[in-house]
């Protein structure tokens, strides 16, 4: 706040004292003044022109963090989907070696059977 305005704000309270303490109205004014200005400089407060400037910086703040939300959604929801499919090749391979494997063995046991029959033949 500006000293102008506080010495505004000081005249207007001395100007407002009733007709029998108008003549302590000087003393009065400053005491008005020194007490505004010291209530003042302990609210520590900003002026337009800063908290403009750190508005403008949390508006800025907020978009990124809106965006980074976003785009940590959309990671989110494609790993899933990454994870389905590699589970489903890893569940395809697992189940063609199985075939594999059951193949191999209906081979080598119709082997074996001819091997038997042969030897029961002769």
């Amino acid at each position: 706040m500006s000293n102008d305005s506080i010495d505004n704000l000081a005249r207007l309270l001395a100007e407002t004292l009733p007709q029998g303490l108008r003549s302590a109205r000087d003393d009065l004014e400053k005491n008005f003044r020194s007490v505004l200005q010291s209530g003042l400089t302990k609210l520590d407060l900003v002026t337009r022109e800063e908290f403009s400037v750190q508005e403008a910086v949390l508006a800025r703040t907020r978009e990124k963090l809106d965006a980074l939300e976003q785009r940590l959604a959309e990671l989110g929801s494609k790993k899933p989907a990454k994870k389905k499919a590699a589970k489903e090749a890893a569940q395809k391979a697992a189940k063609e070696a199985a075939q594999k494997a059951a193949k191999k063995s209906a081979k080598k046991t119709a082997s074996k059977k001819k091997v038997s029959k042969k030897k029961t033949a002769k």
